[in-house]
C-alpha cells in the first residue's frame, strides 16, 4: 500500500528538482527522502525518478504519476483540514514565503501571535526577496507587495501602505530639497532593483514616471533605508520601512506636490489549495495584527 510520506517525498523531489532540496523543504535527512522514494517505487513497481550524477528527472511513469500524487496529497490535506475544522481546531503544515525586510520588521511578531491562536498549525516561513512561484517552489501561500496578476491565484489584501520619498537631513542640507518631479529627476536615487519604473506618481494627467540617476540599486528595503540614512541619495519607500525613522527625524519626507504610487500587501495562494481554511485564518490574524489602517500609517 502506498504511504503518504512516500508520495510527499516524490512530490517534493519533483517540484524542487533534487533530493537534497526536497529534504530541506520537508525538514528531513536526505537519506530518509531517498528511502521513502525507493519504498514508493517498490510499491508501485515502477521507476519514477531517473537519477544521474548531474541531474534528476522524472521518468515517463513519474510524469504520469505526478498529477495523481498532487491530487492525493491535496485531498488528504483537505480531509485533515475538514475534520480539524469540525472539531474547532485548525491543524497541519503551512509553508509561507515573504520578503526579507517586511518579514523581519513586521511579519515575525504577527506570525507568532497567529501560532499562539492556532498551536496545531505547523508554520514554515522562508524569507526571500526574489519573485517566488507558489506552485513550482512548493509554497502554500506567498506574501507579496502590490497586486497579484496571476489568475490562477487567490489574493487576500492584508494592509495598505503609502510610499514616501525620504532623505536624510544631511543630504537635504547639502543638495537641497526637490519640490517638483522635474527637480526630483536631477537628484540621485536609491532604487529597488526588482521593479522597473519604480518611481511612479499620480498626476492630474495620469501616472508619471521619474527615472533618477542611480546612486544604488538593491533588492532589499532595509538596505535602501540604510543608504538613505547615510545621505547618498533619495529613496522611495513604504511607510512600513521608514515610519520610525521619520518619527525620530532621521529621515525627512519630501513633498513634490504629487503622491507616489502606494504599496499593498497581499497573501496569495492557489485556487484549489487544500489548506485554504488555514490560510484564511492566517489572513484574519495578520489583518488584526497590522490594523486598519495599519500601525505604520500613523501620521
Amino acid at each position: 500500500m502506498m504511504k503518504l510520506s512516500g508520495i510527499a517525498a516524490f512530490l517534493a523531489t519533483a517540484e524542487a528538482g533534487s533530493i537534497s532540496a526536497a529534504s530541506k523543504r520537508l525538514g528531513l535527512a536526505t537519506s530518509v527522502v531517498s528511502e521513502r522514494l525507493a519504498d514508493l517505487e517498490k510499491t508501485l513497481g515502477a521507476k519514477l525518478i531517473q537519477r544521474t550524477t548531474r541531474k534528476l528527472s522524472l521518468t515517463e511513469s513519474g510524469r504520469s504519476f505526478l498529477p495523481r500524487a498532487q491530487r492525493i496529497l491535496r485531498e488528504a490535506d483537505e480531509a485533515e483540514a475538514e475534520l480539524a475544522a469540525q472539531s474547532g481546531t485548525l491543524a497541519g503544515p503551512l509553508r509561507i514565503s515573504a520578503p526579507v525586510s517586511f518579514g523581519i520588521l513586521h511579519l515575525g511578531s504577527a506570525l507568532c501571535r497567529f501560532l499562539v491562536e492556532h498551536p496545531e498549525i505547523d508554520v514554515s516561513l522562508d524569507l526571500d526577496d526574489r519573485f517566488v512561484d507558489i506552485a513550482a517552489d512548493g509554497y502554500d501561500a506567498v506574501l507579496r507587495h502590490g497586486p497579484v496578476g496571476d489568475t490562477r491565484l487567490i489574493a487576500k489584501r492584508l494592509a495598505v501602505s503609502r510610499r514616501l520619498l525620504v532623505a536624510s537631513p544631511a543630504y537635504l542640507k547639502r543638495f537641497g530639497q526637490p519640490t517638483s518631479l522635474a527637480e526630483l529627476a536631477d537628484h540621485p536615487g536609491i532604487l529597488y532593483s526588482n521593479r522597473e519604473s519604480d518611481w511612479r506618481f499620480r498626476t492630474p494627467g495620469g501616472w508619471s514616471v521619474v527615472r533618477p540617476k542611480p546612486a544604488l540599486r538593491v533588492n532589499n528595503g532595509m538596505i535602501m533605508k540604510d543608504a538613505a540614512l547615510t545621505g547618498i541619495g533619495i529613496a522611495l519607500l513604504p511607510t512600513f520601512f521608514v515610519h520610525d525613522s521619520i518619527a525620530s527625524g532621521m529621515l525627512v519626507p519630501l513633498d513634490v506636490t504629487v503622491e507616489a504610487e502606494g504599496a499593498e500587501l497581499y497573501l496569495a495562494y492557489a485556487r484549489d489549495h487544500g489548506a485554504a481554511a488555514r490560510i484564511q485564518a492566517l489572513v484574519d490574524s495578520l489583518r488584526r495584527s497590522f490594523g486598519d489602517p495599519p500601525h505604520w500609517e500613523s501620521r
